[in-house]
């Protein structure tokens, strides 16, 4: 087991030396309906190293949101191993998880997924109370994530009284606050008429632009082509992977 555990701690090293953020290996996601098992994801391997800008694509039913919640942490694989930032995630348990999505994974969601009473500086704040930062820093750093989204001016409004758009880049500026290893986007425009998913998406680009990791979860293709690498899904398996900048 000393020698597993080692190698482990070796191999995290080793994708670390080398810029990856996320790596899987025949990851497989299998869900027992019956007697009928459903292979949601079915191998999959994939490398994403720092930097990048990557938009997982595919049709409703491809794997593409189990697929988002495993490498979000947010479900656990059948089998198979996924490492982020160095760290094998595969087989943590859930309160392991937690933190790991709090410290290395910045969320942004299809409907916000705000407090509705809280104001959009304590929506961002959420993740650094969770992390146990004292009071005077998280405020500050708080702030700084609305600065960075454009959105200072608006930091003691609640989201009743902010645009849908506004609402998006109040939850990105959450998603950056702990200065994650990648920002995971599920739909992020979903909820947005055209021009405000294109306003959005352009932050996505400054966001990147400043050297932030994202992963990018659609089925739009024109959402998806804001990215520089598609990975498209069909059936849990990985279709075909392109670099289009």
């Amino acid at each position: 087991m000393a020698r597993a555990v080692s190698e482990i701690r070796e191999r995290g090293e080793q994708l670390k030396r080398e810029g990856v953020v996320i790596q899987t290996h025949n990851l497989w996601k299998t869900y027992v309906m019956g007697d009928q098992e459903i292979h949601a994801v079915s191998g999959v391997d994939l490398t994403i190293h720092r930097g990048e800008y990557v938009a997982i694509m595919g049709p409703s039913g491809s794997g593409k949101s189990t697929l988002m919640n495993l490498i979000g942490c947010l479900d656990t694989p059948t089998s198979g191993e996924y490492y982020i930032n160095g760290q094998l995630v595969s087989d943590l348990s859930d309160d392991e998880l937690a933190r790991i999505r709090n410290k290395e994974i910045g969320f942004v969601f299809q409907t916000f997924n705000l407090l509705p009473r809280a104001t959009a500086l304590h929506n961002v704040e959420l993740p650094l109370i969770y992390a146990g930062i004292p009071a005077e820093a998280r405020i500050e750093r708080a702030k700084e994530a609305l600065r960075m989204v454009d959105l200072e001016s608006r930091m003691y409004h609640k989201p009743s009284e902010l645009s849908g758009g506004q609402r998006q880049r109040v939850a990105i500026a959450r998603a950056l606050v702990n200065n994650p290893s990648i920002l995971l986007a599920d739909e992020p425009t979903g909820n947005l008429d055209s021009a405000t998913g294109n306003e959005i998406m352009g932050l996505f680009d400054v966001l990147h632009k400043q050297g932030n990791t994202i992963v990018l979860v659609t089925h739009e293709h024109d959402i998806a082509m804001y990215a520089h690498r598609v990975i498209h899904v069909r059936d849990g398996k990985v279709e075909r992977d392109e670099r289009i900048k």
